[in-house]
């Protein structure tokens, strides 16, 4: 069995992975607060992507691979398959919107936030164990049991919990003292994963194929960036619900504009009156200037 380091540079990759959870839950709330007060269907949906990218994209799948970043194994290195790897990232954006499509869709109840949290949840610790899988090294890995189903309740438990401050949750002190919970649940889920994980090296070893760590890493953290402006532009960008009601008292205030009356154009030669009186009114037959041949000659 070979020794397994989740720390290879000490604190700098967990704090990392820390701020990104912290970071997109931030973002991912204040978004998913914006579902509810959308004024028409495509409002709320774009709301729920931006969150769904925010909590999955950022909040827990960018952390998931910033703690990577940390981990080694002795006597082995370690690659990436790019599928799974980009296939663990839609895992993770695609449940986390299912389940804010559950709860933010009608009146939110027990039941709603149960079926939301179960399947975000496991869609999340999916997205993890996927991330795992597309690990390319000289060994096989085994996971301990025990360990893993832990890993999964916290990742429902965490699921959860954020729906429920999702749906909830307004004001920004509130918001962010939700994101710092929710980055250590995050970032929990994570780590007992983790340790339920062994690798036994294989004795002949050949060449490993798949994506370095290094290579990866330059477009992660470029999508993470252009993520975070997105969202941050989008969020400044869009009115809020103290916008939207100073302009309708704005518009209450306003006196109603009458309907403009239309006017007859001048005539100052009187060209008007003379042709009303030349060609009668309508169904008046045209006048004629051809001799009449029955007068008297």
């Amino acid at each position: 069995m070979a020794e397994i380091n989740h720390f290879e540079y000490g604190w700098i990759t967990p704090t990392l992975s820390y701020a990104l959870s912290v970071l997109g839950s931030f973002l991912g709330l204040v978004c998913a607060g914006r579902i509810r007060t959308g004024a028409t269907g495509g409002q709320r949906f774009w709301w729920g992507l931006l969150a769904a990218w925010a909590i999955g994209g950022t909040a827990i799948w960018a952390m998931h691979f910033m703690a990577m970043l940390g981990f080694a194994v002795d006597g082995t290195r370690i690659r990436y398959d790019v599928p799974l790897t980009a296939a663990s990232t839609i895992i993770a954006v695609v449940a986390v919107g299912i389940g804010l499509a559950i709860v933010g869709t009608g009146r939110l109840n027990t039941t709603r936030l149960i079926i939301g949290g179960l399947f975000t949840g496991l869609g999340v610790a999916a997205m993890h164990y996927t991330g795992m899988a597309a690990m390319r090294l000289h060994g096989d890995l085994t996971y301990d049991a025990l360990r893993v189903v832990l890993s999964v309740l916290i990742a429902v438990v965490a699921a959860t919990v954020a729906l429920w401050l999702a749906m909830t949750v307004r004001r920004g002190l509130a918001i962010g003292a939700s994101a710092l919970v929710m980055g250590v649940a995050v970032n929990g889920m994570h780590f007992t994963g983790m340790s339920a994980l062994s690798v036994h090296l294989h004795e002949e070893r050949g060449e490993v194929t798949g994506a370095e760590v290094t290579t990866l890493l330059i477009p992660i953290v470029l999508a993470v960036i252009f993520g975070v402006v997105g969202l941050v532009y989008a969020l400044i960008a869009a009115p809020t619900d103290d916008d939207r009601a100073a302009l309708a008292y704005l518009d209450a205030r306003q006196p109603p504009v009458a309907a403009p009356t239309a006017q007859a154009a001048p005539d100052p030669v009187g060209l008007r009156a003379r042709s009303q009186a030349t060609l009668g009114q309508p169904g008046t037959p045209f006048p004629s200037r051809r001799r009449d041949d029955t007068r008297p000659r």
